[in-house]
């Protein structure tokens, strides 16, 4: 859990429900196995959230055009944390692919760390317990949970491409127009 939080995507779907298996077989409990799952999660993601704060920002205003991150979506990213980040970490802690990056563009927009810490805290609990729970319950079948896992990480991983598109359609078509402007 601890590699997946670091943004290297090692996916709890296969690592949770197989602890879950062994409290099943009585090695753990589900409690336990949920717990460092979830300490997992945050240890994890202190270095992704680090790296984002001191060193993201100088990285993504120097290169960032060449991915279409303007410094306009970084301030307004940074607004974005200001006022949605406890909720935003929170929410994307429950979702598959976007849980493992999360914790970088937190960093970036300088989060506060102790708040940060407490809803990554918050919203990793109940997604590793539930996955420890249905490979408890499904015990020596805990395959047929990462297989559905993984068809919805497609789906997700699908959502994104299709919104990164739109977003490169709106960057481009913005900065077409703001060059049009500014040569009349």
């Amino acid at each position: 859990m601890s590699l997946e939080s670091a943004c290297i995507p090692i996916p709890s779907e296969v690592i949770m429900p197989f602890g879950g298996f062994l409290a099943a077989q009585g090695r753990f409990s589900l409690l336990a196995v949920a717990l460092a799952g979830t300490l997992g999660c945050l240890f994890g993601s202190i270095p992704a959230y680090f790296l984002g704060a001191y060193g993201g920002r100088p990285l993504i205003e120097k290169y960032g055009r060449y991915v279409l991150i303007s410094r306009r979506d970084l301030d307004l990213a940074d607004r974005w944390f200001e006022r949605y980040g406890e909720a935003t970490i929170f929410v994307c802690r429950l979702l598959p692919v976007v849980r493992t990056f999360i914790a970088f563009p937190a960093g970036v927009a300088r989060m506060n760390f102790t708040r940060f810490s407490i809803y990554t805290l918050l919203g990793s609990f109940p997604w590793c317990l539930g996955l420890a729970w249905v490979g408890f319950k499904l015990g020596e079948h805990w395959t047929v949970v990462r297989e559905y896992f993984h068809r919805f990480d497609l789906l997700i991983l699908a959502v994104i491409v299709i919104l990164a598109g739109l977003y490169v359609y709106r960057h481009v078509k913005n900065e077409r127009s703001l060059r049009e402007e500014g040569g009349e």
